[in-house]
C-alpha cells in the first residue's frame, strides 16, 4: 500500500454545492476500484441513476461527477413526474485505464456490494460505460438494480426510450424557433454517435435532415457514410452553421468558449450537464440561442425504467409519456418566453415545485 500518494486537487468537488444526503466512497474489494454511490434526494422515492464506468484524470473528478450527476437525476425525475430520488454511481478508472471482462466482472459486483450498503436508498442501471448485461453482475450482489437483459426476464437498455425522448425534444425546439416541427431540411449538428446519438441520428436522416456528425471514436465516421452526413472533426463541431447544435456525448461541452462561437439557432441534445458553468444558461440567452435543458431532454430513459418496472407496464402508454416530453420542453420554452427567464431557471422551477409539494 502506497502512504505517499500525492493529494489531488481538491478544486473540482470544492466548486459543487454539497446538497447530498448520503455520500459513499469506497474501494472494491475484488476490483481495487474506487467507487462512488451518490444519493442526492429521496424525497419524491428512492434515488434512481445510472453507474457510469468512465477514465478521470484523478478520484476527485470521479467523485465531482457524481457528485454532479446525480443532483441533475433530481432534477430529471422531478421534471418528468416520476415519484423517484435522484442519485448515480462512478466507478472510477486512471487515465489509460481499460478493463478486460475479468476485470470488469469485478468491477460490477464491487459496485453491487456499494449499492447494497446504502440500504435501498438508490436503485442504479446502466450509463456510460455500462451496459445492461453488465448490470446483470451487479444484480447478483444487490436487488436494487433495474434495466436487466431482456434474455433473463428484464426490461432490457432504456437507450431507445431516450432517443426517442430527444427526438420529441427536438420537434419542440424546432417549433419554438420556426413555428413548424418539420424536420425535413433542417440542418442538425450532432456530437456523439454512442447508444442515444446513434439512434438519434438514424431518426433524424430517417425523416429527412440534413446531418453534421462527429464523434471521439473515428470507427463511428462508418455510420456517417451510411447516413449520408458530412464528417467533422468533434473539436469544431460546434462552430458548424446549422439551425441546431445537438450534444450527445459526455458533460461540459458548453463552456464560455463554446458558447461564444456556437453558430446554430438552437441547442438540444442528450448529453447529461451540458452546461460548464450554470452562467452558461445566461450567455445561451444573450446570444439568442434557445437552450433545451438537459434533464428534461434526456428524461426517457428513466420514464421507460421506471414505468417498464412495473407489473402491469403498456408499451403504448410508456410511448405516450415519452413523447409528452417534447409537451414538458415546450412550456419550458414559453414560461421562459413569457417571463423573461432563461430555460434553465424555468425548468428548475418546474422540478423545484414537485419536489417542495412532496415535502
Amino acid at each position: 500500500m502506497n502512504l505517499t500518494q500525492p493529494a489531488p486537487s481538491l478544486d473540482a468537488l470544492a466548486a459543487i454545492p454539497f446538497t447530498h444526503e448520503k455520500v459513499l466512497i469506497t474501494t472494491g474489494a475484488r476490483s481495487g476500484l474506487m467507487i462512488t454511490v451518490a444519493v442526492h434526494s429521496t424525497r419524491l422515492g428512492q434515488a434512481l441513476g445510472g453507474a457510469r464506468v468512465w477514465q478521470y484524470a484523478t478520484w476527485t473528478d470521479a467523485v465531482a461527477d457524481a457528485l454532479r450527476l446525480s443532483a441533475a437525476m433530481t432534477l430529471k425525475n422531478a421534471a418528468a413526474g416520476l415519484n423517484l430520488g435522484g442519485g448515480k454511481s462512478v466507478v472510477y478508472l486512471p487515465l489509460g485505464t481499460v478493463l478486460s471482462d475479468d476485470e470488469k466482472r469485478d468491477a460490477m459486483l464491487d459496485l453491487g456490494d456499494a449499492v447494497e450498503s446504502v440500504n435501498g436508498a438508490y436503485m442504479t442501471a446502466e450509463d456510460v460505460g455500462t451496459s445492461a448485461e453488465l448490470m446483470a453482475i451487479v444484480a447478483e450482489r444487490t436487488a436494487h438494480v433495474c434495466g436487466l437483459p431482456t434474455a433473463t426476464g428484464g426490461v432490457g437498455e432504456p437507450a431507445d426510450a431516450t432517443a426517442a425522448g430527444v427526438y420529441a425534444s427536438i420537434l419542440a425546439t424546432l417549433e419554438a424557433l420556426f413555428g413548424s416541427r418539420e424536420v425535413t431540411g433542417r440542418h442538425l449538428v450532432i456530437s456523439g454517435l454512442g447508444q442515444v446519438g446513434g439512434r438519434l441520428a438514424r431518426a433524424l436522416a430517417a425523416a429527412g435532415a440534413t446531418l453534421t456528425v462527429t464523434d471521439i471514436n473515428p470507427d463511428k465516421r462508418e455510420l456517417a457514410d451510411e447516413l449520408g452526413a458530412d464528417w467533422v472533426p468533434v473539436a469544431g463541431a460546434h462552430r458548424i452553421q446549422a439551425d441546431l447544435f445537438v450534444p450527445c456525448g459526455l458533460g461540459g461541452v458548453l463552456d464560455a468558449t463554446v458558447i461564444g462561437e456556437l453558430n446554430v439557432l438552437g441547442v438540444c441534445g442528450a448529453a447529461n450537464n451540458q452546461l460548464a458553468e450554470v452562467a452558461g444558461a445566461a450567455e445561451l440567452d444573450a446570444r439568442g440561442i434557445l437552450w433545451a435543458p438537459d434533464f428534461v431532454v434526456n428524461a426517457g430513459g428513466v420514464v421507460f425504467l421506471a414505468m417498464a418496472s412495473e407489473p402491469d407496464a403498456d408499451a403504448a402508454a410508456i410511448a405516450t409519456r415519452v413523447a409528452a416530453i417534447g409537451d414538458v420542453l415546450g412550456q419550458i420554452f414559453t414560461d421562459a418566453h413569457t417571463e423573461g427567464i432563461t430555460t434553465l431557471a424555468a425548468a428548475e422551477r418546474l422540478a423545484a415545485a414537485r419536489l417542495d409539494a412532496a415535502a
